[in-house]
């Protein structure tokens, strides 16, 4: 396993910070924050040059909200300062890790994605359909996996990556963070039970993108090396694994649940199941067999409320055509890598946008 040293001098060096500034402002360039921090780009731009080089910088207070789908989830915002921030570490760092990320992880990296995981996963099913017959599937499910990482646990697997005490100090700084915690119980409830020090993440972060997929990568390597799991893959903590045999596939869920728990201080929940493939593998949002995919149907009823929704919005005046048409053009985009053309026909065929009165269920048309 490589070690990286000197990568501090790179990350905070002003062409890598105004790089950072740019990708950090991407289609964002219009907003308030963005619009006040460019206003003084340069000036900024060194203000967080020192502070990093005589480490006097400090994470911001996030901004929390939450979004409900697919189901109840709290978001943390950083100020645009932060992003900046780690969008430079990101640049620098994650082109190494990304190195050391086995071939079948597909969140978050480039070239890779949902619709590649779909097409693995099918490629996978076809193989041992043809070869064996029948198979059978281990879905892993890792209770509240962002917001359980243990933060003593993943800055030792960083330290093991970087000898380098400035960038270990910075990233320190941003996986402890002193003003906020992170961490929520176990069990089912909301997140009002109060928050655990020296656990979790906050999703909507850069950085907790690319510290999940290097947390997990502990078990992908296990999974490869250890188990010698041919068929594995994971996009995030969305894991699977398929074998002909189901006895193979219990005597690994036994030792992957032992390795979380013992190595990174996670836990499997109830959700974690085996069962054949005949009975289409559900990942990544499709239901996957060897000869065609479908969307789960939680998803199309979430397109048909989006769907819903643009209309009124449309009709209020809140939304344009071009974005109406961008959204539908988005829904249709992911409705294509399914077998859905019936359903695409159904939904979209003749559907109709009117400016009016958004309650009347006339302005948007579907022809059944």
């Amino acid at each position: 396993m490589k070690t990286y040293t000197d990568l501090f001098k790179e990350i905070v060096s002003f062409e890598n910070l105004e790089a950072a500034y740019r990708s950090a402002s991407k289609l964002k360039r219009y907003r308030t924050d963005v619009l006040k921090f460019t206003r003084n780009l340069e000036e900024n731009l060194i203000n967080i040059q020192n502070e990093l080089i005589h480490k006097t910088y400090e994470v911001g207070r996030y901004r929390e909200f939450y979004v409900y789908e697919p189901k109840k989830r709290l978001i943390m915002a950083l100020p645009f300062k932060d992003r900046v921030v780690q969008w430079a570490i990101y640049r620098v760092i994650e082109p190494l890790l990304d190195r050391q990320f086995i071939f079948d992880s597909y969140a978050c990296r480039q070239g890779k994605g949902v619709q590649k995981a779909a097409d693995r996963m099918q490629y996978w099913i076809r193989r041992l359909w043809r070869q064996h017959g029948n198979a059978y599937y281990l879905k892993l499910d890792i209770s509240k996996y962002f917001y359980r990482v243990d933060h003593d646990v993943l800055l030792s697997i960083l330290e093991r990556k970087f000898a380098d005490p400035d960038l270990m100090w910075l990233l320190e700084k941003i996986v402890r963070s002193e003003h906020t915690e992170f961490g929520i119980p176990l069990g089912d409830h909301g997140f009002d039970q109060g928050r655990i020090e020296g656990i979790g993440m906050p999703i909507g972060n850069l950085s907790s993108q690319l510290f999940a997929n290097l947390y997990l990568n502990e078990l992908d390597q296990f999974a490869k090396h250890q188990l010698r799991l041919k068929c594995y893959i994971r996009y995030m903590d969305d894991i699977v694994a398929l074998h002909p045999s189901k006895e193979l596939l219990h005597q690994a869920r036994r030792e992957i649940e032992r390795f979380l728990e013992d190595k990174l201080r996670l836990t499997l929940n109830n959700k974690t199941a085996i069962r054949p493939i005949h009975t289409g593998v559900e990942f990544c949002g499709f239901r996957i067999w060897g000869t065609h995919r479908k969307i789960r149907k939680g998803t199309v009823r979430k397109i048909k409320g989006g769907l819903r929704f643009l209309q009124r919005a449309y009709a209020r005046g809140d939304k344009s055509l071009d974005e109406v048409n961008s959204a539908i053009q988005s829904y249709i985009g992911y409705l294509k890598h399914a077998d859905t053309f019936n359903l695409r026909k159904r939904i979209f065929h003749r559907a109709v946008f009117t400016k009016g009165n958004p309650e009347n269920p006339s302005h948007f048309c579907q022809k059944s």
